[in-house]
């Protein structure tokens, strides 16, 4: 691997997309490598964040990155065709390649020959590690107070919320570790397990393993990321598995203000938050009864701070528990929360 990585991240056909973009944003928010340019032929010429967006491979090399980065997650976590070429360009440039998708790009026969010619690595953030297990018991014994984000969506910011959360606890000073469960959180933090691709019977036993590895990187205060969400009609079994699996002493509750509906699942309803706060305490592994500790409320779809901080009273006065958008506002009111609770 190259000591000094310099990021050309994918987002051919989707980099203007918040939902299939995520990888793409929460790399250049919170990753510690310098992403040098996005490559996006639909935007070509534009610019995000001040990042250049490029329409070739070709046109990115003058940026000289590393490594090519997928920073898509497409529903299904499976390549669009037209994507062959762009790997296969990547690799002929002398990029190593890094994908989040289900589809493993190190088991491709013709990019793994290509890859071994041009002297490049594919890797896979997605890729279970071998020996997966059921759940031993470890987790319940971690000398750590564990918090788990959970959600009344996907793609609604769990993991930016807990990203946001360890900053802040750092800030102060406390031993906080960001626990990654999905393939941008490994990209930010160089390690974790995707636990919705792990075998379901194992998806436990693979969250334990990470708050176990949490406490062992020096982590009293465990701040795990969120998956999927207990009401989506999709992915409501990897959200199971890793509130039982990570055993949280408390949870925080994200919603995206304003749903109403499931996105990309019409007729779906998103329930009351009340609900949903009922919901997820009920639903904690008996051994441990979490508790919501607070709301954390996604507003980006305010323009005004005050139509924003009025939606946050709004729910808060609704759910009476402590709410805010640590993206918009900070996350010292949420850490304040999370740590009464705990």
């Amino acid at each position: 691997m190259k000591q000094v990585r310099r990021v050309l991240i994918l987002g051919e056909g989707f980099s203007h997309d918040r939902h299939s973009g995520k990888t793409m944003r929460g790399i250049i928010r919170y990753g510690p490598d310098s992403v040098v340019a996005i490559l996006d032929s639909a935007r070509a010429g534009e610019a995000h964040d001040g990042i250049p967006i490029v329409g070739h491979v070709e046109d990115a090399l003058r940026f000289e990155p590393t490594v090519a980065v997928v920073g898509v997650a497409t529903q299904g976590g499976r390549f669009p065709q037209a994507w062959r070429e762009l790997l296969k360009r990547c690799v002929k440039s002398g990029l190593d390649v890094e994908s989040g998708l289900h589809e493993f790009i190190s088991e491709d026969p013709e990019l793994v020959l290509l890859a071994e010619k041009h002297g490049v690595e594919l890797r896979d953030l997605r890729k279970p590690p071998q020996g997966l297990t059921v759940p031993t018991g470890a987790n319940l014994e971690v000398d750590a107070k564990i918090v788990l984000t959970v959600g009344s969506d996907c793609a609604i910011g769990k993991k930016t919320v807990v990203v946001e959360l360890d900053l802040e606890a750092r800030r102060r000073g406390l031993e906080s570790v960001f626990v990654p469960t999905g393939q941008t959180g490994i990209a930010i933090a160089g390690w974790g397990i995707a636990v919705d691709a792990v075998v379901s019977d194992f998806l436990a036993g693979a969250a334990e393993q990470l708050v176990v590895e949490g406490a062992r990187r020096g982590g009293r205060l465990l701040l795990v990321e969120g998956q999927g969400s207990l009401v989506h009609p999709m992915y409501s079994g990897v959200t199971l598995g890793l509130i039982h699996g990570s055993v949280p002493h408390a949870l925080v509750l994200c919603h995206r203000a304003g749903s109403t509906e499931i996105e990309g699942c019409p007729g779906h309803p998103i329930p009351p938050l009340t609900e949903l706060v009922e919901l997820h305490e009920r639903i904690a592994l008996p051994r441990r009864r979490a508790k919501v500790a607070c709301i954390a409320l996604n507003t980006a779809d305010f323009e005004r701070d005050v139509d924003a901080r009025a939606e946050i009273d709004g729910v808060a006065a609704e759910t009476g528990l402590p709410t805010d958008d640590p993206v918009r506002f900070g996350a010292g009111y949420l850490l304040d929360a999370v740590l009464a609770r705990l």
